[in-house]
């Protein structure tokens, strides 16, 4: 019988964790949708092999997997996804994706549409904290665009991909944002300045070469239908940054920005109080898988690191580990294979979470660095996965115009926030700039 010491850890204590994953891994196989198999109920699979598998009593087991569960990060992180959930809704209930959308394309000009989509794609993410909600509000307005100018399909495709992934990676309220922030105990605005010191240079270098390519194209000028649009419903996306990025708490932040969303609908006749009140319910419950996931993940994750699974994956990891950069390298490695077996980054970054944090406290790294690390390469891996919900969604819109390999070549975002993420990883002097820039 081979023994395992604390140290090594036991990698038999993985089994079902790799039965969580292979299980929602290979429902989506099987149902051609990674997304048909709730990914909670894929958890529960895990957790009755962890059941089935450890030695334990089972009022011990129940007793790890309830502390687990319940354990203040993951509490602090389901709350704030239930509060960005509520925001979103009640903001795009009173008009605020509509008025986003109608500015953008009310200013535009047609041969800097790829340019546009990226901007406004990149504005609504972030706002919205969701990259597949801005896919899902742009993608048939670009397709159309496509057919009726003649301008480029595939590049206008991959301006909408990389500018949703950009504000997706950056928002204060996307899930990957908490999930990484709260993993690392870091807080959201010091996370956002390191991030944006990786993920601004990127953007800029990919709206320069948009603008070259639209300063340089031949399509035809058509007459887009203009829609009205106000400034007020685009107020709360503002203040919820800027509140965000200024230090107020994120508790605060999203209730002051759904209270104001809520008064500017309720004004402007969007909704009345009671169903003010129905889509902040609706905002919760829209964050159920999320909550869930979160929850039953940290309980497996703490079953499966009393078993001696975790300090395995350590372990390993360690050995591989030669310096402060490779550390960084394997987290976002880690999180990008996490992400490639499961196609989705915040169910990534929970399951890498706490590695992540054991190996940034074990070589003394910087966890605003490691938290932003652990986002870019969760959302680089999404946005480039054929069977990922971003770039399904932009194919479906096409209806069979557009192939993967096509889009994909034209994410230029994607190839310039890798090279950026590397450098900051490997450069000796990135992390002085950003402290002569930021102050932390």
């Amino acid at each position: 019988m081979t023994i395992f010491s604390k140290k090594t850890g036991n990698p038999y204590a993985l089994i079902p964790l790799f039965v969580f994953i292979f299980t929602f891994l290979g429902a989506g196989i099987v149902l051609h949708d990674f997304y048909a198999f709730p990914s909670p109920v894929a958890v529960l699979v895990g957790i009755i092999a962890a059941f089935l598998l450890f030695k334990s009593s089972t009022d011990e087991k129940v007793a790890t997997l309830i502390a687990g569960c319940g354990e203040s990060k993951i509490m602090t992180m389901c709350l704030i996804y239930l509060l960005a959930g509520a925001f979103a809704v009640v903001s795009k209930a009173m008009g605020g994706v509509d008025a986003v959308v109608n500015l953008g394309i009310s200013t535009i000009d047609v041969a800097y549409f790829p340019l546009g989509i990226f901007l406004i794609a990149g504005f609504l993410s972030t706002a919205t904290g969701t990259s597949v909600g801005a896919i899902v509000a742009l993608g048939p307005i670009a397709v159309t665009l496509a057919d009726k100018s003649g301008a480029s399909l595939p590049l206008i495709s991959g301006a909408l991909l990389g500018g949703s992934m950009f504000g997706d990676n950056l928002s204060m309220i996307s899930d990957t944002t908490i999930a990484a922030t709260q993993s690392l105990g870091c807080e959201l605005k010091d996370k956002f300045k390191i991030n944006l010191f990786i993920a601004l240079p990127a953007a800029l270098i990919t709206i320069v070469l948009f603008f070259y390519l639209g300063l340089n194209s031949e399509i035809v000028t058509v007459e887009l239908p203009r829609a009205s649009f106000e400034w007020i419903p685009i107020i709360p996306y503002i203040l919820v940054i800027v509140l965000a990025l200024i230090g107020i708490n994120v508790f605060s932040t999203l209730v002051i920005g759904t209270l104001l969303a809520g008064i500017i609908g309720y004004i402007g006749g969007s909704f009345s109080f009671m169903e003010f009140i129905q889509k902040i319910y609706e905002g919760f419950t829209g964050m159920t898988d999320i909550f869930l996931l979160s929850m039953l993940t940290g309980g497996l994750a703490a079953m499966v690191e009393k078993a001696g699974g975790i300090n395995y994956l350590l372990h390993q990891i360690k050995r591989r580990i030669k310096s402060k950069k490779s550390a960084q390298a394997g987290i976002g490695a880690l999180v990008g294979f996490a992400n490639l077996a499961i196609a989705n980054n915040t169910v990534s970054i929970v399951i890498t979470g706490p590695i992540a944090k054991e190996i940034n406290d074990e070589y003394d790294l910087n966890p605003k660095k490691t938290a932003a690390i652990l986002d870019i390469f969760s959302c680089i891996v999404q946005g480039i996965l054929p069977y990922g919900a971003q770039v399904l969604l932009i194919l479906s819109f096409a209806n069979g115009k557009l192939d993967f390999f096509d889009l994909i070549s034209n994410a230029w975002y994607h190839l310039f926030l890798l090279g950026f993420t590397l450098l900051a990883i490997y450069s000796s002097h990135w992390d002085k700039w950003v402290n002569k820039f930021f102050k932390i």
